[in-house]
């Protein structure tokens, strides 16, 4: 226990945001210190208490995403304090309409705990006759919050998309410092069984994991895609973003085509000095990649690098030396073909990257417009989502009902037991349960030490403070520490949070030591709440919902299988963007719900396992599956049995995803893919031999032209293909055994 409590308070969750904290801290102190100054104490707190409740939001992205988030906390806040307003004075009423709306805010993102958190704290004021009076004072409080936080918006609202941009560009230049370091690495078994906690040692010693690397540029990239479709897209023509980020993708692409083939290189190692010549190609262009990233992010203010690039001009001449030994019959024909795809995809790139310093030249230009708004909702399908979630028992549904109970239950012993602050124990529980075991913890041990240091602090200065102006400035400075902090670390939240909510709400009548003591109490009993909440109160439920995703990660690595053999039979060009995207978010799917897993209270580290086994060969066949269809578009040749074995792989998932539609019934022995593929990667080890075969026979004719006859063509791509495609074989293998593994029932 008191390791995770060490680990609670030291992790850190983010970057501080001094600005957002400056804001904040302003919405709130400016009308107490006026109101203290000109007699109007009272109504300077409900202004800045709509301030606060408005702040707590946090808005994050483009600003046109924070003004549609912050319009809709300014409206709920309003409309929460005037039905607080209605319910103060009747405690039991309150116990039948607050909960609900609480649970309404885990249900709807959208609205989250703002409207729980404005009705409660306003119906615990004493009554007063003037209820919409608060509700204008309050809205004026979130209006000025608002303001304050999008005030810099004109000078600054590409901001957001610039720094999205940038970070795609950074992540991609580091998948391909990835591929450049592990080009002619020797096994790096024997150093990483090295225990080594020195980071600047891991830096130099370890070689970049292309996987992790791959991984993070592809969310890079899906986030940049993101933060781009929050803004205005003008006439619908593609935009310099648009075009920034499209060619970006297919940097990333080429580069998964560049990885596989090298590692089929590995195989085939010529005695040339071509692998360094090959490293410092890559490194160079990563390094182009960073300028741009660079210059992005600085608006054109930094270099963007040359056009021209001499290292990939002498990876060119190494491989055309190669070439010319293999016409001369001193070299494998393979590892040409090799080293010729090798070029290509150099080639590739640094086209790629030309073309993104053009659009990064022109400046990213955008237009100047209002914030896209969200489409408008059928509440048909809301409707239908919601029937579906009751019916399933989903994780969010439990998720709602278990805060639901737990709200009523807290607010029941509130009102039951009389007491004037129990609303601290409901605000506990409500912003400490969470969706699983380990985070729910680790929430409330944050709160809980922050609470009680917070209280203390609080209750030291309403004693010794002078005056409300006085106070007005410590919440200042309160405010401007607690939610600059906020995002590192809940427990700097918990600790400067505290003193500023009971500065607020005890603005015009100030607390003593009792009160402080209570909070601390009511924290803990709301604390036990929570506990007992996430220990009693249902299972998370997301066991129960991983056959099912597991099955969908099948599918939709099949449909992806499907459609790189109808690249290869020439009846699509390419594979779609979106048949792509499609596997990855399944494997994400998967991988957050192993995540999940890993919160509960004991931890089922078994199915962890699989299920991380599972989600890294499904990432890595999809890769094979990019490096595939790309090297195959050069043009129609004989792939020989290449389609019919991505068919079989394709029919071997499907099966796997019939299978886990009934997991009780699961036999993992019998479950396992056949070994049906045997003769066909033996046919296509044939094919190729023929193919070479049949260009030694080019080649002694004469045909040592640069003119790409059919048959080189065909054994530049299968030559490529076959190492990835034994690759595929294997990691397909693995994601449906792992799979099925993890989808037996759990005893």
């Amino acid at each position: 226990m008191f390791r995770r409590a060490r680990g609670a308070y030291a992790q850190v969750g983010g970057s501080a945001a001094p600005m957002y904290g400056l804001a904040a801290a302003l919405a709130m102190a400016v009308p107490l210190f006026v109101g203290a100054l000109t007699g109007h104490g009272a109504q300077g707190a409900m202004i800045a208490l709509g301030a606060y409740l408005v702040a707590l939001r946090t808005p994050e992205g483009p600003y046109g995403a924070r003004a549609r988030d912050l319009a809709v906390g300014v409206l709920v806040v309003t409309v929460g304090s005037t039905v607080g307003g209605l319910l103060a004075g009747h405690t039991w009423l309150s116990v039948f309409v607050v909960p609900p709306l609480i649970a309404l805010g885990v249900a709807v993102p959208r609205i989250g705990p703002t409207a729980g958190l404005a009705v409660l704290l306003s119906a615990v004021r004493p009554p007063s006759a003037d209820v919409v009076a608060i509700g204008i004072l309050e809205l004026i409080g979130g209006l000025l919050t608002a303001g304050l936080l999008l005030a810099p918006w004109p000078a600054r609202r590409l901001r957001p998309l610039r720094a999205a941009l940038s970070e795609a560009a950074e992540a991609v230049a580091e998948a391909l410092d990835a591929v450049a370091q592990d080009v002619g690495t020797p096994d790096s078994t024997p150093l990483d069984e090295v225990d080594l906690t020195n980071p600047d040692l891991l830096d130099v010693t370890r070689i970049p994991d292309w996987e992790v690397k791959r991984r993070a540029a592809s969310e890079a990239l899906s986030a940049a895609r993101t933060t781009y479709g929050l803004y205005r897209s003008g006439n619908g023509d593609p935009t310099r973003p648009e075009r920034l980020i499209d060619a970006l993708g297919r940097v990333l692409h080429e580069t998964v085509t560049l990885q596989a083939v090298m590692e089929a290189a590995k195989n085939y190692p010529p005695d040339r000095e071509w692998e360094l010549e090959t490293q410092t190609a890559i490194t160079v262009l990563a390094a182009r990649l960073r300028l741009l990233a660079g210059g992005v992010a600085s608006a054109g203010a930094a270099p963007l690098g040359g056009v021209e690039s001499a290292a990939v001009r002498r990876m060119g001449r190494a491989a055309e030396h190669i070439r010319r030994a293999g016409l001369a019959g001193d070299e494998d024909l393979v590892a040409v073909s090799l080293i010729g795809q090798v070029r290509r995809s150099i080639e590739r790139i640094a086209g790629e990257v030309a073309s993104t310093r053009r659009i990064v030249a022109g400046g990213l230009r955008f237009g100047f417009g209002a914030p896209r708004m969200p489409e408008t909702l059928d509440p048909l399908p809301v409707w239908a989502r919601v029937r579906r979630a009751v019916r399933t028992r989903s994780p969010m549904f439990r998720q709602v009902a278990r805060v639901f109970v737990t709200a009523v239950a807290s607010m029941a012993l509130s009102a039951g037991l009389g007491l004037s602050h129990g609303h601290w124990m409901t605000i506990t529980a409500m912003l400490s349960l969470r969706a699983t075991y380990g985070e729910t913890v680790e929430h409330v041990v944050q709160r809980v030490g922050g609470t009680a240091a917070g209280s203390v602090i609080a209750a030291v200065i309403l004693t010794i403070a002078p005056d409300e102006p006085a106070i007005a400035v410590i919440i200042f400075c309160f405010a401007l520490a607690g939610f600059a902090m906020r995002a590192v670390n809940y427990t700097y939240w918990a600790l400067c949070g505290t003193p500023l909510a009971m500065m607020l709400l005890d603005f015009s009548t100030p607390a003593d030591w009792l009160t402080a003591g209570e909070r601390i109490v009511l924290t803990f009993a709301g604390t036990l709440m929570t506990y007992l909440a996430v220990r009693l109160l249902w299972p998370a439920g997301h066991l129960e919902r991983l056959p099912v995703q597991l099955g969908r990660q099948l599918g939709t690595l099949a449909r992806l299988v499907r459609t790189t053999a109808d690249v290869l039979a020439g009846e699509i060009v390419r594979l779609p963007d979106e048949t792509i995207s499609a596997a990855g978010r399944s494997a994400e799917a998967v991988d957050r719900t192993r995540t999940r897993l890993g919160h509960e209270r004991l931890p089922d580290t078994g199915l962890i396992a699989e299920l991380g086994t599972a989600v890294d060969a499904a990432h890595r066949t999809r890769d094979h599956l990019i490096a595939v269809a790309r090297l195959s578009r050069e043009e129609s040749v004989d792939s020989g049995p290449i389609p019919e074995i991505l068919d079989r792989l394709a029919d071997e998932l499907e099966e796997a995803a019939e299978r886990l539609e009934d997991p009780e019934t699961l036999d993992p022995k019998a479950a396992m893919p056949a070994e049906e593929l045997s003769e066909e990667l033996a046919d296509l080890d044939s094919h190729l031999s023929t193919l070479t075969r049949r260009r030694r026979a080019e080649i002694k004719s004469g045909a040592t032209g640069d003119d790409f006859t059919p048959v080189q063509h065909a054994l530049f791509q299968v030559s490529g293909i076959r190492y990835t495609i034994r690759a595929l074989r294997r990691d397909t293998g693995t994601v449906i055994e792992s799979s099925l593994a993890a989808a037996q029932p759990r005893t």
